[in-house]
C-alpha cells in the first residue's frame, strides 16, 4: 500500500481523476464524430459566439453563416502559411484549394449541443491538467520528472486545443482530425506516466528487482502497433464519411466493398495485434504472481483485445452502426492505457526508486 505525503496525496488523487476524464472526452470525440456533429458549433471557442448555445433557428446570430465562412477562411490561410513554413507545402496547397472547407451546415440543434458537450467536457479535463502541475510541485525536491511531465502536458494541452480550433475552422479536414487524434493520445499517456511515477516512488512493491526485459520489450513492440493500428483505423473512418456524404444511395451493409486496401491492413494488422497481445499475457502469467497488479493489467488488456475483436466484428458485418464506432474507438484507448502502464510496470525497482 501506497502511503504519500499530503501534497503528494492531492497530485495522485487528481491525477487518477484527470485519467478518467481523458477516456471520457475521447468517449465524448467519438459520439460527437459518430453522430456528425463536429461542426455543431461553426466558431470556436464559443458556439455560434455564444456560451450558451441556441436550442432553435430563432436565437441564431443574424447573418452568422457568412461571417464565419470569411473567419474560418481568414484562419485556415494562417495555418495554410504555418505548413508552408515548416515545409508541408502540399498540405498548405491542398487546404488552399478545398472549397468543400468552406461549406455552411444547417442548424442542427441536437448536433450543437452533442458538440458543446465535447468542449465543456474538454474545458473541464483542461481544468484537471492545471492541477496536476499545481499540485506537482510537491515532487519537485522528491522526483522532479512528475513535475516537469505535468507542465509539458499543460503545453500540450494548449496545442491541442489550437488544433480543435482548426479541426473547427478546417470543416472537420481528415489529416487534421488524425493528428487530433493522436495528441490526445499523447496527453493520456503523459497522464498515465506521471501517476505511475508518484505511484512507484511510494510504493516499492510495485515492481520487482529482476523485472523482465524481453516482456518489457514485447510490451513497447505491442504498444507501437497498437498506435499504428489507431491510425490506421482513423483513415478508414475518414473514407466511411467520404463515402456516407458522397454517396447517399449505397447501402450501409456495401460500405466495406467501396473501402480501399487501408480497410485490408487495418483487418490484418489486427489479426497479428491478437497474436502478440496474447503471447505478452502469457508471458507476463508466466513471470508475475496471480494477483501482482502486472497479471492484473495483463487480464484488463486481453479482455479489451476481445471486446475490440467483436466491436470490429459488428462494425464491418452490421453496416458500421454509429455506436459501435464510438464503442471501437474507447475500447482502443483503452487498449492503449492498458498496454502503457503495463509495459512501465515491467521495469525493475530500480530504475525508478530514488530518480
Amino acid at each position: 500500500m501506497s502511503i504519500y505525503l499530503p501534497g503528494e496525496k492531492r497530485f495522485v488523487v487528481v491525477n487518477k481523476i484527470t485519467i478518467v476524464a481523458l477516456f471520457l472526452l475521447i468517449l465524448a470525440g467519438g459520439v460527437v464524430r459518430s453522430t456528425g456533429s463536429g461542426m455543431g458549433c461553426p466558431d470556436w471557442p464559443k458556439c455560434f459566439d455564444q456560451y450558451v448555445p441556441p436550442t432553435s433557428e430563432s436565437q441564431l446570430p443574424e447573418g452568422y453563416e457568412q461571417q464565419y465562412i470569411e473567419n474560418r477562411a481568414k484562419k485556415n490561410e494562417r495555418f495554410a502559411k504555418t505548413l508552408d513554413l515548416f515545409g508541408f507545402s502540399k498540405l498548405a496547397q491542398d487546404l488552399r484549394n478545398d472549397k468543400s472547407i468552406l461549406q455552411h451546415e444547417a442548424f442542427n440543434a441536437a448536433k450543437t449541443w452533442t458538440e458543446y458537450i465535447n468542449r465543456l467536457v474538454g474545458a473541464i479535463t483542461g481544468g484537471l491538467l492545471l492541477l496536476c502541475v499545481v499540485f506537482s510541485t510537491a515532487f519537485l525536491k522528491s522526483k522532479k520528472r512528475i513535475f516537469f511531465f505535468s507542465l509539458l502536458n499543460l503545453v500540450v494541452v494548449f496545442f491541442q486545443a489550437w488544433l480543435g480550433s482548426i479541426v473547427v475552422s478546417t470543416n472537420l479536414l481528415a489529416w487534421v482530425i488524425t493528428v487530433h487524434m493522436l495528441l490526445a493520445l499523447v496527453i493520456l499517456g503523459i497522464s498515465i506516466y506521471t501517476y505511475f511515477q508518484a505511484k512507484v516512488l511510494r510504493d516499492h512493491m510495485l515492481l520487482i528487482n529482476r523485472g523482465s526485459k524481453w516482456a518489457k520489450i514485447l510490451a513497447f513492440f505491442v504498444l507501437l502497433m497498437t498506435l499504428l493500428q489507431v491510425t490506421l483505423g482513423t483513415t478508414v473512418r475518414e473514407e466511411i464519411d467520404l463515402i456516407s456524404s458522397t454517396d447517399v444511395s449505397v447501402e450501409r451493409s456495401s460500405w466495406v466493398e467501396k473501402l480501399s486496401d487501408n480497410f485490408i491492413y487495418h483487418r490484418d494488422l489486427a489479426i497479428i495485434l491478437i497474436v502478440f497481445n496474447v503471447l505478452l499475457f502469457f508471458l507476463v502469467r508466466a513471470r508475475y504472481a496471480y494477483k501482482s497488479e502486472q497479471s492484473l493489467f495483463a487480464n484488463v488488456m486481453v479482455g479489451l483485445v476481445s471486446a475490440q475483436i467483436i466491436s470490429g466484428f459488428v462494425l464491418a458485418y452490421m453496416g458500421f452502426p454509429a455506436y459501435a464506432q464510438t464503442v471501437h474507438l474507447v475500447i482502443a484507448t483503452l487498449l492503449f492505457g492498458a498496454q502503457f502502464y503495463l509495459m512501465l510496470l515491467l521495469g525493475k525497482t530500480s530504475e525508478y526508486v530514488g530518480q
